[in-house]
C-alpha cells in the first residue's frame, strides 16, 4: 500500500526541495493548499481541488487553508487552520506515523503565524495560489519562477509512493469503466453509463479527477465532449468513456471504445488496440516521445491504408498530413498530481521549454526517464470540420469519402493506458485490472 512508502518518499521530497533551494538561492518555500474560491456574485463555492504542489507532501486530501513550510536541515512544518465553526465540517489532524517526519501546529490566524515563521529565516518563497494575507508576508517572493522550473522539472519522475498512489487510482478507474461498458452494453443513455461509471469507481463527480466524458455514437467525434444526454439515441452504435480515479490526489486517465458490431468500425478498434499496445511498449527510458508520437501517425497511416479509407501509402499520407486528420491530438502526457501534468516540454530545471512544431497539441516533448508516468492514447476519428478542411485544402488526398460517410455515425475511437516508464520495459498500469 502506499502508505508503506510514504517515509521515504518525505526524504526524496526533502532532498529534492533543498537541492532546488539551493540552485536558485532561496532558503525556504511556503506551500499553500489554496483556499475556497466562489462564483460571481454567489455563495456557493467552486469544487475545490487542492495545490498539487502542496498534496505531494501529506498522504491524505488536503483541505482549504493548509499551508507548509519546507526548510533545508529543518523538519517540514504543517500549520493546520484552527477554527471553529458550526456551518461546516472541521477538520482534525490525521493521525498515523506520517506525523513522525513532521512539525504540526494547530494556528487558527495563518497569515500572522506564518509572518512570525518566516521572520529571520532569509529569502523566503510562495509557491502557490495567492491568498488574501499574502500581502502581510513582508519579503516572502510570490511565485518565483525559477523555483518553480526545478520543481516542476524534478516532479516528472515520481516515488514508490506515488506509484502505489496511481495503481490504486488505476484500479478504481478500470472498476468504473467495467461497469460503464456493462451500463452501454445493457442499453443505458450517457447519462446513466456515467452514472455506472461513478458507482463503479465509488465516486461522486466532486471527486473525479477530470470530468469524464462519456459519449455515445458521433459525439465521440467531439474530443472533451462534456454533454451526458439522458436521451437514448434511436441506435447506439459505439460509447467512447474517457474517465479516471483520485486517490490521494493522483489521477488515473483511461478511455476505452466499444461498439455492438462487427464490421468494419469493429475492425478499427481492434487495429487501434493493436497500434496502441505497439507505440506502448516503446515508451521506454531514453525514447523521445515526439518520435513515439510520429511512430504514432505511421500506424495511423497504415490503418487507414489497410481499410481502404485512403488509397496513399503511408509516406504519402505523412507528406500530405493525412492522419492529423483523423488524429489531431497528441499522443499523450505526463500523469501525476495533475491530469496533464506540468512539465512536459520542460527540458532541463532552468525551464528551457521546447513543443514540437510539427505537432502543436502534443504535451511531452522530453526524452523519457525511469519512473516517469505517461499515457499512451492513439485516437482515430470521423470528425466532420477536419474532413471538410482535407477536402478543401488537400488536392487529390486519396480518402474514399463515401466509406468515410458510413462510418461518421460511429464518431471516432481513443484507447488510453497509463504507462510506468521503465529503464528497459514499461509497467502498464492500466491492464493490471484490465477486464478486455
Amino acid at each position: 500500500m502506499p502508505h508503506s512508502y510514504y517515509a521515504a518518499h518525505l526524504t526524496t521530497l526533502r532532498a529534492r526541495y533543498e537541492e532546488a533551494l539551493e540552485a536558485t538561492g532561496y532558503d525556504a518555500v511556503i506551500l499553500p493548499s489554496g483556499g475556497q474560491t466562489y462564483y460571481h456574485a454567489d455563495d456557493h463555492a467552486h469544487p475545490y481541488h487542492a495545490s498539487a504542489m502542496a498534496q505531494q507532501w501529506l498522504p491524505f486530501k488536503l483541505i482549504p487553508y493548509l499551508h507548509i513550510l519546507i526548510r533545508p536541515q529543518h523538519k517540514p512544518v504543517l500549520f493546520w487552520p484552527g477554527q471553529r465553526d458550526f456551518w461546516h465540517v472541521v477538520h482534525t489532524v490525521p493521525e498515523g506515523e506520517w506525523q513522525n517526519g513532521w512539525d504540526v501546529q494547530t494556528v487558527k490566524d495563518a497569515g500572522t503565524a506564518l509572518a512570525s515563521a518566516s521572520q529571520g529565516i532569509g529569502k523566503v518563497a510562495w509557491v502557490g495560489p495567492d491568498l488574501p494575507f499574502t500581502s502581510q508576508l513582508t519579503g516572502v517572493e510570490m511565485n518565483p519562477q525559477s523555483l518553480i522550473h526545478h520543481l516542476n522539472y524534478q516532479r516528472a519522475c515520481i516515488t514508490h509512493y506515488e506509484i502505489d498512489c496511481l495503481v490504486e487510482a488505476n484500479k478504481a478507474g478500470m472498476q468504473g469503466h467495467q461497469a460503464a461498458k456493462e451500463a452501454f452494453l445493457n442499453g443505458a443513455d450517457e447519462y446513466e453509463v456515467y452514472q455506472a461509471f461513478l458507482q463503479g469507481s465509488r465516486q461522486l463527480s466532486i471527486d473525479e479527477p477530470y470530468p469524464g466524458i462519456v459519449a455515445l455514437n458521433e459525439n465521440a467525434a467531439t474530443l472533451h465532449y462534456e454533454q451526458k444526454s439522458r436521451t437514448l439515441p434511436g441506435e447506439s452504435r459505439t460509447l467512447l468513456i474517457d474517465a479516471g480515479a483520485d486517490y490521494l490526489g493522483y489521477a488515473s486517465d483511461i478511455t476505452r471504445t466499444y461498439t455492438r458490431e462487427n464490421g468494419l468500425f469493429g475492425s478499427l478498434i481492434t487495429a487501434m488496440d493493436q497500434l496502441q499496445q505497439t507505440l506502448v511498449q516503446s515508451a521506454t527510458a531514453g525514447a523521445r516521445f515526439s518520435d513515439l508520437h510520429q511512430q504514432a501517425l505511421k500506424g495511423i497511416a497504415i490503418i487507414l491504408q489497410e481499410t481502404g479509407i485512403c488509397t496513399h501509402s503511408m509516406e504519402i499520407q505523412l507528406e500530405k498530413r493525412i492522419p492529423q486528420v483523423f488524429f489531431p491530438h497528441g499522443l499523450g502526457h505526463l500523469l501525476g498530481l495533475q491530469v496533464h501534468d506540468v512539465g512536459g516540454h520542460q527540458q532541463d530545471p532552468e525551464g528551457t521549454l521546447k513543443p514540437d512544431p510539427n505537432a502543436p497539441f502534443l504535451r511531452l516533448t522530453r526524452s523519457l526517464q525511469e519512473n516517469m508516468v505517461i499515457t499512451i492514447e492513439p485516437g482515430l476519428y470521423f470528425i466532420p470540420m477536419l474532413l471538410e478542411k482535407m477536402i478543401q485544402d488537400i488536392p487529390q488526398h486519396g480518402c474514399d469519402l463515401e466509406l468515410i460517410d458510413t462510418l461518421k455515425p460511429y464518431g471516432g475511437i481513443r484507447i488510453e493506458d497509463n504507462i510506468l516508464v521503465g529503464r528497459d520495459t514499461i509497467r502498464n498500469l492500466t491492464r493490471e485490472f484490465s477486464f478486455d
